[in-house]
């Protein structure tokens, strides 16, 4: 061990320092615990809370929308799919049709979003579609000729729906008639319930076969937009980028993230926040550690006189509360990270906290503890501690041996 660490352990583990200098020095290293362990869990939260709606909306939205400029829709859909196909990082391409009708259900009435799909694509790239909860997936027609409507679990439990019940659709589109546009009501058979994990989804969508959609909508054969899956969801700006280019004019495309800006900005601007207000927590520590060294300068002022008497130089003794000071902060971040990523990994797993699902979308709040974030985190307080260890390093470093030990 160098001479410096030497005598800053010898000070800190001391049995001879005042009863308050050992208190002053236990809250500054509660309070770095204190700080780290509130940011680590803090951001994990926020970190749990991107990632958790990130997969579920990813479960029932695309990587990237292809849509048309014209409100009129994507009418030979079915050769610019094939166009489109061999993209670079292209997974699959899902035509859709989105309309807005009146569910009708005994008693109970309900505006919702219906979406068109091809059943067979539907049922491989929709998360939504893969996890149903009753009935199944089976978009078949029934033997009366009634097509079949796929729901989600809060709507069904809201409008007490069960499976095999028969339901109205009514879209305010209609059929263009001689006395104008008529909206004209069809009748559905709720053939399953799923079960997305994002409320709004599953209160507020359903899923029906391209040909019902579009006949319901009284379109023809139109598609509202392409949606496509890609291999890598960081990349779905430069793939909306290239399928642009080969789709040529006339198209506009968003990405994931672009349809969620709003919501991920929030995210990114909490986390900010909660980072600087809950930082302080480490500036006040830092403040508690310049007291400490402060104080030792001022116990250890003959002991420091009589080391540069001995030959000690001034840099040395610098170092020695510079090493006092990264002791005391090292302790607190270590403790700090430990108590921070288990309490992360037990609120997670264990679903301590739960909310309200209509207002956060998800049903208990998630904590995703990311080693990037406590790497910043105990370098941010290794930072705060040292710059507090500067002032006191530099008064001992300036200290005169004559003049203290002249009264000694």
């Amino acid at each position: 061990m160098k001479f410096e660490w030497l005598v800053a352990s010898r000070y800190l583990r001391s049995p001879n320092r005042p009863a308050v200098l050992r208190l002053v020095t236990l809250f500054a290293v509660i309070g770095v615990i204190a700080g780290v362990t509130t940011l680590v869990i803090a951001l994990s939260m926020n970190s749990g809370f991107r990632q958790a709606i990130s997969d579920r909306l990813l479960r029932v939205t695309a990587d990237v929308n292809l849509k048309p400029l014209s409100p009129e829709g994507i009418r030979d859909y079915r050769p610019l799919m094939a166009k489109l196909s061999d993209t670079p990082g292209v997974q699959s391409i899902e035509p859709a049709v989105y309309d807005e009708v009146l569910l009708t259900a005994g008693i109970h009435s309900r505006g919702i979003v219906l979406k068109g799909v091809d059943p067979t694509l539907a049922m491989q790239t929709s998360g939504a579609l893969q996890h149903m909860v009753s009935g199944s997936a089976d978009f078949s027609v029934s033997p009366d000729g009634i097509p079949a409507i796929l729901i989600g679990r809060l709507m069904a439990e809201d409008l007490h729906i069960a499976v095999g019940d028969y339901v109205t659709l009514i879209s305010p589109q209609g059929n263009l008639t001689p006395f104008g546009m008529l909206a004209h009501p069809k009748r559905f058979r709720v053939a399953g319930i799923y079960d997305s994990g994002f409320y709004d989804y599953d209160a507020n969508w359903a899923f029906a076969t391209l040909h019902s959609a579009q006949g319901l909508a009284g379109v023809g054969d139109v598609v509202s937009l392409l949606e496509v899956r890609i291999a890598n969801k960081d990349e779905a700006q430069k793939v909306a980028n290239e399928l642009l280019a080969r789709a040529g004019t006339g198209f506009t495309a968003t990405t994931w993230m672009q349809e969620n800006r709003p919501l991920f900005h929030a995210l990114s601007l909490e986390k900010l926040v909660t980072a600087l207000f809950i930082g302080l927590i480490t500036f006040v520590a830092g403040l508690n550690i310049l007291v400490v060294l402060m104080m030792t300068v001022t116990e250890r002022a003959r002991d420091i006189a009589v080391l540069m008497a001995m030959g000690t130089r001034r840099r040395q003794i610098r170092r020695i509360f510079l090493a006092q000071g990264l002791a005391v902060s090292f302790v607190g971040i270590v403790v700090g990270l430990v108590l921070g990523y288990s309490a992360a990994v037990i609120l997670n797993n264990w679903k301590v906290i739960p909310l309200n699902p209509q207002v956060y979308a998800i049903p208990y709040v998630p904590f995703r503890a990311n080693p990037l974030d406590g790497l910043w985190i105990a370098l941010a307080a290794l930072a705060i501690s040292m710059a507090a260890s500067i002032l006191p390093a530099q008064a001992a470093a300036k200290i005169l041996p004559v003049d203290i030990l002249r009264f000694e």
